[in-house]
């Protein structure tokens, strides 16, 4: 008399579930890692009624005090455009301005200008209305 059961469990172990779920977690670090965008110093910056994400590559700030920041480093405005250089090593990058709205934009277009010269773009941050 043998005794076996209809029921038989097999031992293997499916990787289908597993697949999924690491793909579910890829797909959530994708996109949430492109959500987080380095943004400057703190600064009071302008408003505008269209704002458009950019990628941001080097960054430069100039505080309500006039000083200036590329990538968080402060920098004095005479040795602005050799870190500039350094930042962008060549490429057509862009260069983030992120100016204080009290700062008279004169301080802007001497970022921009050298900016240009270094054939980079330049894009002025704001914050949307």
């Amino acid at each position: 008399m043998s005794l076996q059961s209809k029921n038989k469990v097999e031992p293997m172990f499916s990787m289908a579930s597993m697949t999924d779920l690491i793909f579910l977690l890829l797909v959530f670090f994708m996109l949430t890692s492109s959500f987080i965008t380095p943004s400057g110093l703190p600064v009071n910056l302008p408003t505008s009624l269209q704002s458009k994400i950019e990628v941001q590559k080097v960054s430069v700030t100039v505080t309500n005090d006039l000083q200036y920041y590329v990538n968080d480093k402060k920098v004095s405005k005479s040795l602005l455009e050799g870190e500039l250089k350094s930042k962008l090593a060549g490429t057509k990058g862009s260069v983030i301005l992120h100016i204080d709205k009290n700062v008279p934009w004169e301080h802007g277009i001497y970022v921009a200008d050298i900016a240009t010269k270094l054939e980079a773009k330049v894009v002025v941050a704001t914050k949307p209305k």
